[in-house]
């Protein structure tokens, strides 16, 4: 459950930061890009964060 709810953060976070970019008007591959990688590093950062909470219960 502490995962789910830390990649929603994220999920929100990536959204805002594509939103920036589009308003900046980058082209898109480069948002995809980017959008990608974020995700990569907070399914890695939510998944450590989930399992030390979860060792430390």
């Amino acid at each position: 459950m502490t995962l789910l709810i830390y990649l929603i953060g994220w999920i929100i976070f990536i959204g805002g930061v594509a939103w920036a970019l589009m308003a900046l008007h980058v082209a898109v591959h480069i948002i995809e890009i980017v959008a990608v990688i974020l995700l990569g590093v907070a399914v890695i950062t939510g998944a450590t964060r989930a399992r030390n909470r979860d060792r430390s219960t």
